[in-house]
């Protein structure tokens, strides 16, 4: 049986986040090309790791793992079929389509190689909750899988970078993955868990759903946004002279999405599930970490790299895609594509 739930719609401010973010890289490009905030930035640092941008990254990924419920995780019996078709799609179809695109179009660019694998085998925790909740999906199974996927992550991400990389004989510092998934995921985990058992007491779970993590949100999206102006303002003048990285990395990242969503689309149909729990199948199986993935690529390469620039072009292709995927199920529910018992 549907339960109903209110219709969620996008604020202004994540309405127009199509729009913030090519104005952000422009915002970052031309403030390389004129000023020299990319050096001050720069200087802002501690043992090579930049102060302003840390901060950022960490408030990027803070309110992402607060959706993280333990609690949740013991309903995964109750709906294993879409539970177990996600967890394929993340860790096992999108890396492998990931890696044999980055193959084919990507050989001999070794940090454009790289950030697909991070985009790649990394599945959301955060925005799919608000895709899921435009989609009218089962947002029960949207706080399991995200809560699973927070889980994942942290087993299997640093591994799965190191082994396809490994293949492609590109060298990682295997070390220091491990170490970001720790600092970017772990530490804002232990923080988000901690949070939960302190503020829900407090101030009622409630108002920890309705105020304090939708604050936390547009924190976060905020945050994103600078780390994009310094990421280009650090980087622009090389990106300006060599457009063509940023084209490149697209062409894979386009295709993996078209392949990965058709995948999930095909086996959500072959299985027959119903429109509510397929939609979140769809929308969680073919969805990136793009945070964790900006995140790892700074702190391996470095702000200004080639790497941390590619990772960003999964942010810019994904939040239309995304959107759009929410219409184009909606329509194809209307056109009786998933079961309706």
């Amino acid at each position: 049986m549907k339960v109903d739930q209110p219709e969620v719609k996008l604020g202004t401010f994540e309405k127009y986040l199509v729009l913030w973010i090519p104005l952000c890289m422009v915002a970052g490009g031309w403030l390389s090309r004129y000023t020299t905030i990319g050096e001050s930035i720069e200087s802002f640092s501690i043992r090579g790791i930049s102060i302003p941008i840390g901060l950022c990254l960490f408030f990027m990924m803070y309110p992402a793992v607060l959706n993280l419920r333990a609690s949740e995780l013991r309903k995964l019996r109750e709906t294993p079929k879409p539970i177990l078709l996600t967890f394929v799609s993340n860790w096992l179809v999108a890396p492998l389509v990931g890696f044999g695109l980055a193959k084919i179009f990507l050989s001999g660019h070794d940090e454009l190689f790289v950030a697909v694998i991070l985009l790649s085998a990394s599945p959301c925790t955060a925005m799919v909750l608000v895709w899921g909740a435009m989609a009218d999906g089962n947002q029960e199974q949207n706080v399991v899988n995200t809560s699973l996927n927070t889980i994942t992550i942290m087993i299997f991400y640093a591994p799965f970078v190191a082994l396809l990389t490994g293949i492609q004989n590109i060298e990682i510092d295997r070390w220091g993955l491990v170490i970001s998934v720790l600092v970017f995921i772990g530490l804002p985990m232990l923080l988000g868990l901690l949070t939960r058992k302190i503020v829900i007491p407090w101030k009622g779970e409630a108002w920890f759903d309705d105020v304090y993590r939708p604050v936390l949100g547009r924190v976060s999206m905020g945050a994103l946004l600078v780390t994009l102006i310094v990421l280009f303002a650090l980087n622009g003048t090389t990106l300006m002279g060599n457009p063509g990285s940023l084209l490149l990395i697209s062409v894979p990242l386009l295709l993996g999405f078209v392949i990965v969503v058709g995948f999930n689309l095909l086996m959500t149909r072959l299985l027959r599930l119903m429109y509510r729990e397929a939609v979140i199948t769809v929308i969680i199986g073919s969805s990136s970490h793009f945070e964790i993935a900006i995140a790892t690529a700074i702190a391996t390469y470095g702000v200004g790299s080639v790497a941390a620039l590619g990772t960003t072009m999964g942010l810019f292709w994904e939040i239309p895609i995304m959107l759009g995927l929410v219409y184009f199920a909606r329509y194809l529910d209307s056109k009786g594509f998933w079961s309706k018992h």
